[in-house]
């Protein structure tokens, strides 16, 4: 939201939730200060009665609390910002292989199970980023989880955790929230020459954010959309498309180009990594395929901005590389990996 002007983004949450939307999520706290002001915005809002049409999300950050008091912390100053003693949906965020132990051996479980009971939350759920196998696993460790929330477009079939993770979760009886359905928007930009031309004959004409969040919509798996927006107009083209949107409303043929969309653009990637994970885990803890993924989507989509930021946020590097070649051994697709390592650093580490 342009949080720079209060009025135009309580005018663009007022506009919404008096269309239908029902299901606001604070994001990731990456930087608290910045979610605090968002969250007073936020407040603001929702006041006059809106705060009752509305289900907030909010998450906890899995990278940074070490103890059941670091938890309280956290989720008490977001019940300080916010317009209400009680989160609706409070996510476990950013679970993958490596933070979710982390998490679990702190005894989080236990500490959101109190939550539960003494009122500050009403839902337990996660946000996802990694291979159904860990799905799988996060689930089958605990019986109470109501939602999980993961990244999903037609770029990501089969892709963290993919249409099985979409479907598993949901046969679990989870909702299913959608987040990133357009890459950030990377999919509603001109795009390049060998996906223009297949979108160029698409039958009907469709603006490129209709297709992404039609796609999406057409999985009847999917409980809700989380889908950034900026600008009152984003928000009123996003509504109206939302109050047409059926599962199960695409054709084959248009199943069929959004398919050929898909290949035009993985035909771009520079490195033939799949996410395998095979040469993983690195002895210095470098995530070599999330850094070659961030590279591969910056050429793919030509927004090397947008990935910078990301690898910043995320702290990627490689100065720790021993180059101890364990990573290139166990590469099943024998990539040149310590020379890609330097080849990504190089366009993603802003200012060296």
């Amino acid at each position: 939201m342009p949080l720079g002007d209060e009025a135009e983004s309580i005018g663009i949450i007022r506009y919404a939730v008096d269309h239908g939307v029902n299901y606001l999520d604070l994001g990731y706290p990456y930087d608290m200060r910045r979610q605090e002001r968002l969250a007073r915005v936020v407040s603001r809002a929702l006041q006059d009665g809106y705060r009752q049409k509305i289900k907030i999300a909010a998450s906890l950050p899995s990278l940074f609390p070490n103890s059941i008091g670091d938890f309280d912390r956290y989720l008490n100053r977001q019940l300080k910002w916010l317009p209400t003693e009680r989160i609706d949906f409070y996510l476990l965020g950013g679970l993958n292989r490596e933070t979710w132990p982390r998490l679990e051996g702190r005894d989080v479980l236990r500490w959101a199970e109190g939550a539960m009971a003494d009122g500050r939350i009403d839902k337990l759920g996660f946000s996802f980023h990694d291979d159904f196998q860990v799905l799988r696993g996060i689930l089958a460790a605990y019986g109470n989880w109501a939602l999980c929330q993961f990244q999903y477009s037609y770029m990501d079939v089969d892709h963290h955790p993919g249409v099985g993770g979409l479907q598993y979760a949901a046969e679990k009886g989870l909702a299913v929230v959608i987040t990133e359905p357009l890459r950030g928007g990377r999919l509603t930009k001109e795009p390049p020459e060998p996906v223009a031309r297949v979108w160029a004959s698409a039958a009907p004409k469709r603006a490129l954010a209709e297709w992404g969040l039609r796609w999406v919509w057409n999985h009847p798996e999917v409980s809700t959309v989380v889908s950034d927006m900026s600008t009152m107009e984003q928000v009123m083209e996003n509504v109206a498309l939302a109050d047409g949107a059926e599962p199960d409303s695409l054709t084959v043929l248009e199943e069929v180009l959004i398919s050929r969309v898909r290949e035009a653009y993985r035909k771009l990637r520079p490195i033939p990594c799949t996410a395998c994970r095979g040469c993983m885990p690195c002895p210095q803890d470098i995530d070599v395929p999330r850094i070659f993924e961030l590279y591969n989507d910056a050429i793919m989509y030509g927004d090397i901005r947008a990935e910078r930021s990301i690898y910043g946020i995320e702290q990627h590097g490689i100065a720790s590389c021993t180059e101890c070649g364990a990573c290139v051994n166990a590469c099943g697709r024998k990539i040149a990996i310590l020379d890609w390592l330097k080849t990504a650093h190089q366009l993603l580490a802003e200012d060296e």
